[in-house]
């Protein structure tokens, strides 16, 4: 294992002031400093993002109190094979820590997407027995989608491009969000596996509400692997693959981990974004030099995603080479 610093600055993760958005001035002023956090480390912290504190509350104690229910009380959520949505038990194996309850965008059974069975396309589920975690969950969710769309016309912003440019591409994301519990782990099972192993992120970008206990790591372009900031009342936002693709490996999809926590149980929520299904993710002109070409084939989001989550569980790695030989999760 590369060695691993104690911690990430603000000179290495900025923490990025958000408070200006409502101006063009102001936009363009931040969407400089995310592209500076783009280009270098591919993460950045956020903060005065918009979301109340009450929202974020709502969702970290409805988090702990639906992971504390009895294990067979959760498993009348079980995850369905058909939409992926609702409660993920521990796997034996390398996610024997991790649990989770799985959510998207909330569509009806009738929406064209949904009858042709594009993936992570269909209704969301919820406990029906516990209404108060619904009543915590889905105004958060709300809320990352609002975010995400702001984020978007800074991304674009910070390209040069118009400001809706992403905002266009992303009016049905394909967004995903996991609310997750980490089971401590000993000493010994930390000597085994992390609790989530070192990957990238495969979609456009993702928004993270942290556990102030630590234990996300992230990994440097030497290949040192650093501490990510966790301060409170921020998000962490990180680069996924596809936006690594749209610039030509300008914005950097960083590979990241989690480690355990002995002795102590974790929780966050990320949330993932990636364009509508049909989209064609390829190099946005702009990005290149004269005379450079671009080093990624153009791919539709929706299939590339489908082929990223079903190669977790496979040895194919047909799917990687579809931008450039991307690194694999290693779960």
């Amino acid at each position: 294992m590369n060695h691993l610093k104690q911690s990430a600055g603000p000179d290495i993760v900025p923490l990025i002031d958000l408070s200006d958005f409502h101006t063009p001035d102001g936009r363009a002023k931040i969407s400089k400093e995310i592209r500076a956090a783009c280009l270098s480390v591919g993460f950045f912290g956020i903060k005065e993002h918009g979301v109340s504190k009450e929202i974020c509350d709502n969702a970290n104690a409805a988090s702990r109190r639906y992971f504390a229910l009895p294990k067979a009380e959760r498993m009348k959520d079980l995850i369905d094979d058909r939409f992926r949505r609702g409660y993920m038990p521990t796997i034996d194996g390398p996610r024997a820590v991790v649990e989770s309850y799985e959510l998207s965008l909330d569509l009806p059974l009738e929406d064209p997407d949904v009858v042709a069975g594009h993936f992570l396309h269909g209704p969301n589920r919820w406990p029906e027995n516990h209404p108060w975690f619904r009543a915590a969950i889905e105004p958060y969710l709300e809320a990352m989608l609002a975010l995400g769309e702001r984020l978007e016309r800074l991304f674009a912003l910070s390209l040069g491009l118009e400001e809706y440019y992403f905002v266009e591409l992303c009016k049905k994301p394909i967004f995903h969000m996991r609310v997750l519990h980490y089971l401590p782990q000993t000493e010994e099972e930390k000597k085994t596996h992390m609790a989530t192993g070192a990957h990238s992120d495969y979609g456009m970008h993702t928004i993270l509400m942290p556990d102030l206990n630590g234990g996300l790591e992230l990994q440097l372009r030497s290949g040192e692997w650093i501490k990510a900031p966790c301060v409170e009342g921020t998000f962490v936002i990180n680069v996924g693959d596809m936006l690594e693709l749209w610039t030509n490996d300008l914005y950097v999809s960083t590979p990241h981990r989690v480690i355990g926590l002995t002795g102590r149980d974790r929780y966050s929520i990320p949330a993932f974004f990636s364009p509508a299904f049909d989209t064609v993710v390829e190099c946005i002109p702009s990005c290149l030099v004269p005379g450079e070409k671009p080093k990624f084939v153009p791919l539709k989001a929706g299939e590339y995603l489908t082929r990223r989550m079903s190669l977790e569980t496979q040895e194919d790695k047909g799917g990687y080479d579809a931008v450039g030989g991307h690194r694999k999760a290693a779960y």
